[in-house]
């Protein structure tokens, strides 16, 4: 039976978009810019498959011959986070952002929040999530009273001391900063994030959890479960769609369980299914702390990782490797960034094809539509018969 992969490297981008300076983000690539800055990558298995022909990337060259079908897609949502990212590569593009609150959430907000929690809280301003834990975590320690804070992307982040506040209360705060949030201040996702360690050396945990906005129309994954083609989730899939075309979840903690659980998935389920992961370290680790050296790192150990997913591929399947959006980590911002995604197509009846510049991430949704050959709408089109035409 055939099975589609999609495999999104979280914040993976190469390079801006042509409106990134609305963004402020003139000149990012994040793919290209890490790898000059640590002298270049050592990708060997994704070059194999052609990533260094969609664009420049300094140690992974071109090649004549790759593996796999190649290109880019924009992004047509208006945003630049991971909600947006995911949903539009399922097929929902967003003509209306998500709001953001550059000066913090209003009165209306956070009294609100208060009161439902029975206590005060700390910050409530745009903030890095390692910094404010710093300026704040004492504070907190001492009070109890949650560190809220948000970023340059539609979210409402709390921060808690699993010592002080445990995990269970903390993402029952979220879950009622969830239900609040909606209509004008409906913030694609609350964040959990918690904590561990003393004053002057913080530690964020693996025990962070999303909370996001029900998709506001049908997406793919509503279109596969509802014709019978189970959809597994891996990582943060599941609280991204807010459980909605996810048959069963697989949370991982890091990258490497992420591959884990792909390959197990790969290995166990053989019925016609889609099997949709995410690998966040890309972009929670080090796009977001502006370090590119560890995050050339990341993306070697899954280059290394990359031949036992290429593995389990059967004659029949198609694997999607592609991302949500950037998050350059050599530029001075530590938010996202407004980039192209990267696209590879992998498969023994997948023909080596250029596909181009693609004008959403939509086409993702498409071709998993066609091959499947599911009914669904979208703005998409599908490259299927581009990359397994004359095979």
């Amino acid at each position: 039976m055939k099975r589609a992969i999609i495999v999104v490297l979280d914040s993976v981008g190469v390079g801006a978009l042509p409106d990134a300076h609305l963004y402020g983000d003139e000149g990012s690539n994040t793919l290209g810019n890490v790898a000059r800055a640590v002298g270049g990558l050592k990708m060997p298995n994704a070059q194999s498959l052609g990533l260094g022909n969609i664009i420049e990337i300094e140690g992974v060259p071109s090649t004549e011959k790759p593996k796999a079908a190649w290109g880019k897609m924009g992004e047509m949502s208006v945003g630049k986070d991971t909600t947006t990212g995911h949903w539009e590569l399922a097929g929902l593009v967003l003509e209306t952002p998500f709001p953001t609150y550059p000066e913090g959430f209003p009165p209306e907000v956070m009294d609100e929040f208060e009161r439902r929690i029975g206590r005060k809280t700390l910050g409530n301003f745009p903030a890095s999530g390692t910094v404010i834990i710093e300026q704040l975590g004492g504070e907190h320690i001492r009070t109890g009273y949650p560190i809220v804070y948000t970023s340059a992307d539609s979210v409402f982040q709390i921060a808690a001391h699993e010592e002080v506040v445990p995990l269970d209360t903390l993402y029952e705060w979220c879950s009622i900063a969830r239900d609040m949030l909606q209509g004008k201040h409906g913030v694609g996702r609350v964040i959990a994030r918690p904590f561990v360690g003393k004053i002057g050396s913080f530690t964020r945990t693996a025990n962070r959890r999303d909370y996001s906005l029900e998709p506001i129309k049908p997406t793919v994954l509503d279109a596969l479960i509802g014709a019978g083609v189970p959809v597994y989730g891996v990582g943060k899939i599941k609280d991204i769609f807010a459980g909605r075309g996810v048959s069963d979840s697989f949370p991982t903690k890091n990258n490497a369980m992420g591959v884990d659980e792909t390959v197990r998935l790969m290995q166990e389920k053989r019925e016609e299914c889609l099997i949709f992961a995410n690998l966040v370290d890309f972009d929670m680790l080090w796009g977001h702390r502006n370090d590119p050296e560890s995050y050339a790192k990341g993306l070697e150990e899954f280059d290394l990782r990359l031949p036992e997913i290429l593995a389990e591929l059967g004659e029949d399947d198609l694997l999607l490797i592609v991302a949500d959006h950037g998050c350059d980590p050599t530029t001075p911002s530590t938010d996202h960034s407004r980039e192209y995604v990267p696209l590879l197509a992998v498969g023994s009846k997948v023909r080596p094809v250029n596909l181009g510049v693609r004008r959403t991430f939509a086409d993702v949704a498409a071709t998993i539509a066609h091959f499947f050959a599911v009914d669904y709408k979208t703005v998409g089109e599908s490259f299927l018969k581009q990359i397994t035409e004359s095979r």
